[in-house]
């Protein structure tokens, strides 16, 4: 008889913590069991490696429950002075040998990372060394020669290359948006200006993105210094071009290794002083700090974890001595996993340079979104726009909202009238739709009409789910004669589209319709053809967790299932998303139904799970899940099974999810799709039969045809054909969400 040999690997946090890292433990140690390895946490990170004995400790499925929403890292992560010495290092491979282990997940920054990779390189010396101190025997030697590593980056400052975003930047947006939205409040009441600095070290990610996501004035960033030496007497008349015009308030956002084009530093108290001085502006300076680290991760980090952490575990079980260490990462939307060392040596030729002065090297290898953002920044903290060229062609854009409202569309309308105006063109708004574009209930907007939209959920132009026909297309073809209109933007959801195509079939009966047209898709179901993320479907996936949240607190306290039900029509994509985020332990969804056997199955497990011990049960059921296994009767299906067992409560979230101010990812996202479709707009309308379009982003920004709609839509169910999150994402939620495994036995 032989003793079963299962894989062993060891999980751990490092460097500073990040909101999401729990979220990324709880994937790893439940994936590595789901596949059959034995999983150890490191406690208190490298300095827990070195130590050894009961930092290093054994974990099961059930140890990483109810962590999913909690900030920081439960394991802990702490500076080691120890591992950076070999010493240290070998006291460190000692202990993961004596506990079996060379697989190691780390989830950390780039200084955490960079050590793991040195601890992987020096693997066979330490070993060696080791085995001659007489500290570990050969055959145990033998047994690991090799130790495999794989990365996830634990960092609030988004500055690790080979990822677009990092675990904790979103929830660290989120705590930058919220004090600048209020700070936004006082400093208007008093006219006041603030100078907030933000974390980031050498990164500028979070100044800049906090800036375009909360109309901020004025940002300094390390990459991309004030490019005149008189930057004072510029920000200054930006400024009070700004005052002039009506605003209120001046927002200026410094990030904490912001630098002039010599390599000075520039500090708030300095840009206070500044402010002071030249426009007597009453001035307060806020220093964020650590509130940005701190707190419950948001959907997104939380989801990011999850994944990234399935994915570490996958890379590392199947790596070789072939094998380079790993970076997962996530690029376009997808789950990615890169050559760790290159991923390292590019984060740090961006500090170089900017440390070499080098700022357009430095722009350049964050990325073309990191700089596409930077100048439409520039374009949105003017006081005012450009001047129109002489002999310019001025086009006269119309824009509307279209369908169920969705947190992001007047950020994207904002963001659509100032950099269509500042390139020259005429705005027209159109009030409550399409509705308002067959009543001629249009009015010009200028450059002060959209001021503090950009934090403000619901339409300010209002928005109708109209689908115009007959004779009202012939009101439309009026009006945009009447108005002289010569191109067409549509914020909304699927009536938006359906309208678009059908005025562009009706381009030989009204000539008026051969306009350029666009569709940004704005909906918070994420329903919609050729587009991956919806505007607003962040914010109703995160007011959902939030809630949830709650209503676990409140379930756990009374041994109580709760059956939630979200929204989404026939699209399950906030079902999912939001059961993964909250560790639902079941997610009904249209794109697979509901059988009577399914829920007998689920009421055992919840039987089963209560009786021993289980404290509370979560099942979260899209809105059109099933016409008659409603979220009433499976409530109430549970609560007679499981009478005397557990208590059943149901919660039908309703239109809350369409409310509130939108997200940091909803505005930032807003914004850019809004700059996209002006520009397409301007570049369709120089041609003879501009087109009709809607935008899509599929890893790259692409436009479709109007024209291809009606084949990418499944019609009954008013959803895409092709849902790019069902086979990726369906799958991991299962895996992750599934009951605590039995025991196995080893078989001898």
């Amino acid at each position: 008889m032989t003793t079963q040999h299962k894989q062993r690997l060891a999980v751990m946090t490092s460097g500073g913590d990040a909101p999401g890292m729990n979220a990324a433990l709880r994937a790893v140690v439940r994936t590595a069991i789901d596949k059959g390895a034995e999983v150890y946490a490191i406690f208190e990170g490298y300095q827990g490696m070195v130590k050894g004995g009961d930092f290093i400790r054994q974990m099961y499925w059930d140890d990483v429950g109810g962590i999913l929403h909690r900030g920081g890292t439960i394991i802990g992560t702490a500076r080691s002075t120890e591992f950076r010495t070999r010493e240290g290092r070998r006291t460190a491979a000692r202990n993961l040998l004596l506990n079996g282990i060379d697989r190691l997940v780390v989830i950390g920054g780039d200084g955490s990372l960079t050590g793991a990779n040195l601890f992987r390189e020096e693997w066979a010396g330490l070993l060696a060394e080791l085995v001659e101190r007489g500290e570990i025997t050969s055959e145990l030697a033998t047994l690991h020669p090799y130790l495999y590593i794989v990365g996830l980056v634990g960092s609030i400052d988004n500055d690790m290359f080979g990822t677009d975003m990092t675990i904790g930047t979103d929830t660290a947006l989120h705590r930058i948006t919220e004090a600048i939205d209020a700070i936004s409040s006082t400093a208007s009441s008093h006219q006041r200006s603030f100078v907030v600095e933000v974390m980031g070290r050498n990164c500028g990610y979070l100044a800049l993105m906090s800036a375009l996501a909360t109309e901020a004035n004025w940002v300094f960033i390390p990459e991309n210094p004030p490019e005149v030496d008189n930057w004072e007497d510029v920000m200054c008349q930006a400024l009070g071009e700004g005052r002039k015009a009506g605003r209120r308030d001046s927002i200026v956002i410094v990030a904490e290794g912001a630098c002039d084009t010599f390599g000075n530093p520039i500090k708030s108290e300095y840009v206070k002083k500044v402010l002071e001085d030249r426009l007597g502006e009453d001035t307060r300076v806020t220093i964020l700090g650590h509130v940005q680290r701190g707190g419950s991760p948001s959907a997104f980090d939380r989801n990011l974890s999850t994944l990234s952490g399935y994915a570490a575990v996958e890379e590392i079980l199947k790596a070789t001595p072939e094998s380079e260490a790993k970076l997962i990462g996530i690029i376009n939307n997808r789950i990615t996993a890169s050559p760790l060392m290159y991923c390292v040596q590019q984060t740090h030729a961006i500090a170089n340079a900017i440390n070499q002065r080098d700022f357009q090297r430095a722009m350049e290898l964050r990325g073309k979104s990191f700089c596409e953002a930077f100048e439409t920044l520039r374009t949105l903290v003017r006081g005012k726009p450009r001047p129109s060229q002489p002999g310019q062609r001025r086009l006269r854009i119309g824009i509307l909202n279209t369908g169920g409202a969705a947190p992001g569309m007047n950020t994207a309308a904002r963001a659509a009238v100032r950099y269509a105006i500042d390139r020259g063109h005429i705005m027209y708004g159109i009030r409550n739709g399409f509705r308002g574009l067959i009543d001629g209930d249009l009015h010009e907007m200028d450059w002060m009409s959209v001021e503090d939209w950009t934090a403000v959920g619901g339409a300010e132009l209002g928005t109708t789910r109209v689908v115009p026909s007959g004779s009202e297309l012939y009101a439309i073809a009026r009006n945009l004669e009447e108005y002289q209109l010569n191109a067409l933007l549509v914020i909304g959801g699927s009536e938006g589209y359906q309208t678009i195509h059908r005025l562009s079939t009706e381009r030989t009966t009204f000539p008026a319709f051969n306009i350029p047209m666009v569709c940004l898709p704005a909906t918070i179901n994420n329903d919609l053809p050729g587009s991956e993320l919806s505007i607003g479907a962040d914010t109703a996936l995160n007011s959902i967790v939030e809630v949830v949240d709650k209503i676990k607190q409140s379930a756990v306290a009374s041994r109580r299932c709760f059956v939630v039900e979200v929204m989404g029509r026939y699209c399950g994509y906030l079902a999912l998303m939001s059961g993964m985020a909250t560790g639902a332990e079941r997610v009904y969804m249209h794109e697979e139904g509901v059988t009577i056997k399914d829920l007998q199955a689920d009421l055992e497990h919840l039987i089963e799970g209560f009786r021993h011990g289980k404290r509370l049960g979560l099942i979260i059921r899209n809105e059109k899940t099933h016409a008659v296994y409603s979220t009433s009767f499976m409530a109430e299906l549970f609560a007679t099974e499981g009478r005397g067992i557990f208590e059943v409560r149901h919660a039908i979230l309703g239109h809350l999810q369409q409310g509130g101010n939108p997200t940091p990812f909803d505005r930032i996202q807003a914004t850019r799709m809004a700059k996209q479709c002006i520009d397409y707009l301007l570049r369709e309308a120089e041609k003879p039969l501009p087109e009709a379009a809607f935008l899509g982003k599929a890893g790259t920004v692409s436009f479709y045809s109007i024209a291809e709609w009606p084949r990418m839509i499944n019609v009954e169910h008013d959803r895409p054909r092709q849902q790019w999150w069902y086979d990726l994402y369906v799958p991991i939620a299962r895996a992750l969400s599934k009951p605590a495994p039995a025991t196995a036995e080893i078989s001898e």
